[in-house]
């Protein structure tokens, strides 16, 4: 038996229950605006090929690099844009300057594009992502080969490393 006090408790909270509701427009607003602010703000990422293999140099240039064709050379190995073109082996065993496969590989037209006057050919830019223990030699023979595939501005790819503490800022304190 109840007593007259709880059944009125009862009566009044079956009168006066709302509904659970989950209101889910405010949080899909919110995730649209998420969603919006890391689209926004991805561009400035740059995505450097896969390079499991390389030991980049370290460098202390703030300059962000530009999406170019990017020549890898790992310890064993010569790639453009992700495809095996030689060998470091036989990049040095070669006595020509110019890496026959690297250029035929370079002058592709899915890597020139289009028909470009002279102008712009020289304009175009090359990215060398090299492991730091490779001979210059090699490097060298690669450069050569895209100066002669028509690249004009080659850039070193390297890993930005803190910068270097100045000694007069430490010295004032």
């Amino acid at each position: 038996m109840i007593s007259s006090r709880a059944r009125r408790m009862f009566t009044h909270h079956l009168r006066n229950r709302v509904a659970a509701e989950l209101n889910l427009i405010p949080m899909i607003d919110i995730l649209s605006v998420l969603v919006a602010f890391l689209l926004v703000y991805s561009t400035e990422v740059e995505v450097v090929q896969n390079s499991k293999g390389i030991e980049i140099p370290e460098s202390i240039v703030e300059a962000k690099p530009r999406e170019t064709v990017v020549v890898m050379l790992t310890k064993d190995e010569v790639f453009v844009q992700g495809e095996r073109v030689a060998s470091i082996e036989e990049v040095k065993a070669s006595p020509d300057n110019i890496i026959a496969p690297l250029r035929d590989a370079l002058k592709r037209p899915m890597l020139i594009g289009r028909a470009m006057a002279e102008r712009d050919l020289a304009e175009r830019e090359i990215t060398i992502m090299g492991d730091k223990s490779l001979p210059y030699e090699v490097l060298k023979k690669v450069m050569t080969t895209c100066t002669d595939a028509d690249y004009g501005k080659i850039s070193l790819a390297t890993v930005q490393k803190d910068k270097p503490v100045d000694p007069n800022v430490l010295g004032s304190r």
